[in-house]
């Protein structure tokens, strides 16, 4: 089973967990509907949609309502620390939460409390926390952005709005910011850098990247790094190595999006319906 844990724009949206089913244009969990946009359901969208193609284990959701306070993220935090040792799941992805290194590490230590422990992919606020506690190196897969990459390479910076002006603004080039952030212990073993140019990185080295097809619109449009890390959690569930997981993510999420036809205006649950079609020609080319 996959677990997606995050939130959802909604302070008065309770905590919810369950099996995740796509219903018309939206979401369904726990007999909740949840709007596909941006973020976490947007994650959880391009993940259903994946695992229709590949025939990926059950998809659980466990989502709270936060918009940034944190009392959402809170009682998330908690209800994991309870619950995750008694469940099974062979990848745990940690999506937008509220960054709180006391719990994070509660959380890590309830992992660790797990049957079989699983491949572990953090995005977004939940990265955050895991390189604030200094625990980076225990997860499997980070997707930072290049501006939550400088973050990861700041070795003091205890917050991104810490983040040195040198590092974010300065000369240095992705490939110097994957190596700083592995030399000093605040990357996971695996990186799916997104950007103009999506950089896949094992152990601080740079294993592939992909650039194409490349749409200046789809810069645009909100939620295509949160697809991104559904697709790479998807696969990585299927049981592809992690580095051929992230090259076969990349490349299908940039070829849903041109599947949509993509203007300024589109928005992403139109991408995520390519998804399966996209997901099938890279495999197809692939062989896989």
């Amino acid at each position: 089973m996959i677990g997606i844990i995050g939130t959802v724009p909604d302070p008065d949206f309770p905590l919810t967990c369950g099996p995740v089913q796509w219903d018309g244009d939206s979401l369904r969990i726990d007999g909740r509907q949840v709007t596909v946009n941006r973020g976490t359901p947007a994650l959880l969208g391009a993940a259903l949609k994946a695992g229709e193609r590949i025939g990926a284990p059950p998809i659980y959701g466990i989502l709270v309502g936060d918009i940034g306070k944190g009392a959402g993220s809170r009682r998330l935090y908690q209800f994991l620390e309870n619950e995750l040792p008694l469940w099974d799941f062979s990848v745990l992805t940690f999506h937008y939460l509220q960054p709180d290194v006391d719990w994070h590490n509660r959380v890590l230590f309830a992992i660790e409390s797990m049957r079989q422990r699983p491949l572990l992919i953090a995005d977004a606020g939940f990265m955050y926390a895991a390189k604030m506690s200094g625990q980076a190196p225990a997860y499997d897969f980070f997707t930072p952005d290049a501006g939550e990459l400088a973050f990861l390479a700041d070795e003091t910076a205890p917050h991104p709005f810490y983040t040195r002006g040198f590092i974010l603004h300065g000369d240095n080039d992705l490939p110097t910011l994957i190596q700083r952030a592995h030399a000093h212990g605040n990357a996971a073993r695996h990186l799916l850098v997104k950007g103009a140019t999506d950089h896949i990185v094992e152990q601080g080295r740079i294993a592939a990247t992909v650039d194409h097809p490349s749409f200046e619109a789809m810069e645009a449009i909100g939620g295509t790094g949160d697809t991104l890390t559904g697709l790479l959690t998807v696969l990585c569930a299927a049981g592809y190595a992690p580095t051929r997981a992230a090259l076969l993510a990349a490349q299908a999420n940039r070829l849903a999006g041109s599947l949509a036809d993509p203007t300024p205006a589109t928005q992403i649950a139109e991408l995520i319906v390519h998804v399966p079609e996209a997901l099938a020609r890279r495999l197809h080319v692939s062989g896989t």
